[in-house]
């Protein structure tokens, strides 16, 4: 050919190859788009327009785009032009969904579809986001802020915010807060590794986990020059009687209110177990409140600070609540350390946005935080009553466990079945996350299960997801 080479839209290539122009078109353009190169919803340039470019006849042109659009590659409307289709798999390599492949079967034979599904836990569900309420609180916000707050301002945060939740959290959640100890962060894991920096330098060499948590914590926690020993973890959770025996352990983190990811909050006499401990070894309790507010079938548990605000620093943040994305988290420390934590912070990164910070701030005075959160309340429990219906209904046998509160549930497997489960689950196309993915290194394996995120499908998908997730329970 003339060219062989024919460039259309931005920087976009498309290879001929042989004598064949229609074939060699739409062998092109699957390329194009099976690669990625023409992502879904590209708007393709007309038949008129590309045969030009290309020097060949136009009927031509329509013609493959019309075996396209037969094929399911592309997508014709009236007015929209011809467009990339949007496609869940690759089509040549997806297996079937009702017929998962062999466990030992190579990847060279072909791999899993992309997840059409997510159910891993974490994260809310980002499509009920109150985008007009937190406008409404932006724009006041914005219209009432003095001029000082677009500077760089005090590194623990917008006053108007750590007095906002102050309140919040005292009636709330049982914190006892004042304004002056909280400290404002861009998250949870910011937090932590601002507490940890401090508590290296105070001298503390380790920092006690529990037996099953997120790897990331730990992580952070070493690169802070901290050692992290696993605690025990039995039917009433975590056995904080073990702190006793770890000598030079300064600190331990928990998620006392619902533990993360095994589900159930921590009982009374363990709860003032490790406050007695803290108290009397001058060690510190670093409470990570995920999912204190969501609670569905238990009186509501208050934060750990609450019985000793001088022994315990509670971490709380808006991204369960509201979105990961505002980045807003907060920490509520003890007087010494409050000093020592807000300087480390402003020594190296003042991260959180003041406008961000103001919107919060009226976002929560003005009670619209209040109402997102009994709403999502029901949302998250009409959710988790549907799968636990689902569960029943297709694995009598199979044990759910953790959904008192929180945004996921822990679904038993038999013995030694975990890791066959998540291969037939990736197979459908299947996003969820196996127990042992959070069980510390250290820690024996004693446990097989899922931990099913609940929040994240949307409306749209979420009978779907839960019908991939029947499909791989025994």
């Amino acid at each position: 050919m003339a060219n062989d080479w024919a460039t259309f839209g931005a920087d976009l290539h498309l290879e001929l190859r042989g004598t064949r122009l229609r074939a060699g078109l739409m062998d092109a353009l699957r390329e194009a788009v099976r690669s990625g190169r023409l992502e879904a919803g590209t708007r393709l340039p007309s038949s008129r327009s590309l045969a030009a470019d290309l020097g060949m006849a136009r009927n031509t042109v329509a013609d493959a785009y019309a075996e396209l659009v037969a094929e399911g590659w592309l997508t014709a409307r009236q007015g929209s032009g011809t467009r990339v289709a949007r496609r869940t798999a690759p089509r040549t390599l997806a297996p079937s969904a009702a017929q998962p492949p062999p466990a030992g079967r190579s990847r060279g034979r072909g791999r899993p579809a992309p997840p059409a599904h997510n159910l891993n836990s974490g994260t809310p569900d980002l499509a009920s986001f109150p985008r007009a309420d937190w406008l409404k609180a932006y724009r006041r916000a914005l219209t009432d802020a003095p001029n000082e707050a677009f500077g760089y301002g005090d590194p623990r945060g917008r006053p108007e915010l750590r007095g906002a939740l102050a309140e919040y959290l005292a009636r709330a959640r049982g914190v006892y807060a004042r304004p002056e100890r909280i400290v404002i962060c861009a998250g949870f894991v910011h937090g932590l590794m601002l507490i940890g920096q401090v508590l290296r330098a105070r001298g503390v060499r380790d920092v006690a986990v529990e037996s099953y948590g997120l790897d990331l914590h730990d992580g952070l926690l070493r690169r802070a020059g901290l050692g992290t020993p696993a605690l025990g973890f039995d039917e009433r959770g975590t056995r904080v009687e073990e702190l006793a025996g770890l000598d030079g352990c300064g600190a331990v983190l928990m998620t006392a209110a619902h533990q993360y990811p095994l589900g159930g909050a921590l009982p009374p006499d363990r709860r003032a177990a490790v406050v007695d401990w803290a108290r009397a070894s001058g060690g510190l309790v670093l409470e990570d409140d995920y999912d204190g507010e969501f609670r569905y079938d238990r009186q509501p548990v208050g934060a750990l600070q609450g019985l000793d605000p001088e022994r315990v620093v509670h971490l709380g943040t808006a991204s369960k609540s509201l979105a990961p994305g505002l980045r807003l988290a907060w920490m509520v420390l003890p007087r010494d350390l409050a000093v020592e934590v807000a300087e480390a912070k402003g020594a190296v990164d003042w991260s959180s946005s003041a406008p961000d910070q103001l919107a919060f701030a009226e976002f929560l005075r003005s009670g619209a935080y209040d109402r997102h959160v009994r709403a999502m309340r029901l949302r998250y429990r009409r959710r988790r009553d549907q799968l636990v219906a689902a569960v029943a209904a297709h694995s009598p046998e199979t044990r759910v466990s953790g959904i008192a509160a929180g945004l996921h549930a822990v679904l038993a497997l038999p013995p030694g079945t975990e890791q066959a489960t998540l291969r037939a689950a990736a197979w459908r196309g299947l996003a969820v996350q196996g127990v042992n993915q959070f069980r510390r290194p250290t820690v024996p394996s004693t446990l097989d299960g899922l931990v099913v995120g609940y929040a994240t499908p949307p409306d749209s998908g979420w009978q779907g997801a839960l019908q991939a997730l029947c499909g791989v329970l025994p």
